[in-house]
């Protein structure tokens, strides 16, 4: 899979209003706009052997990050699995219409959520972790 823009899939106003609804996307929408950051918190617990980073992409000079994915050795893995991260950042900047910027996010899930209004796993309308979980094995880390 190529990578692909989060904003491709940005929710609609009924889906950020509707966890239900939100959580009936397919994994792809629900993981691109939504959930990225669990995807990408996942991803980085499910190979504890690697030195798996978190990033994410943000408007140039912004605080707030709109996409979060994770990082190995210039590879990033978020809703189209594995792609070069300067892929994964073009098809962003492109889709955005306007200069972006990675970002290495240091704090955990719980302090990125408070920090950037996301959700975190419990406020969800079901538990995303066995979604994430099985989302990322569908997909061949590169270092194999």
């Amino acid at each position: 899979m190529t990578a692909e823009a989060a904003g491709v899939f940005r929710r609609t106003a009924i889906e950020r209003s509707d966890q239900r609804i939100a959580w009936e996307r397919t994994d792809q929408a629900f993981f691109a706009a939504g959930a990225c950051h669990i995807l990408a918190w996942v991803c980085r617990d499910s190979y504890p052997e690697r030195a798996i980073e978190i990033a994410g992409v943000r408007e140039a000079g912004g605080w707030q990050v709109f996409h979060v994915y994770a990082v190995w050795d210039g590879w990033a893995f978020d809703h189209s699995g594995w792609n070069p991260e300067p892929h994964l950042l073009a098809a962003n900047t492109a889709f955005e219409g306007r200069p972006l910027e990675r970002v290495t996010i240091v704090d955990g899930l719980a302090a990125f959520c408070e920090t950037h209004h996301s959700r975190m796993p419990d406020q969800y309308w079901r538990d995303p972790l066995p979604r994430a979980r099985d989302y990322v094995s569908r997909y061949t880390p590169p270092w194999t």
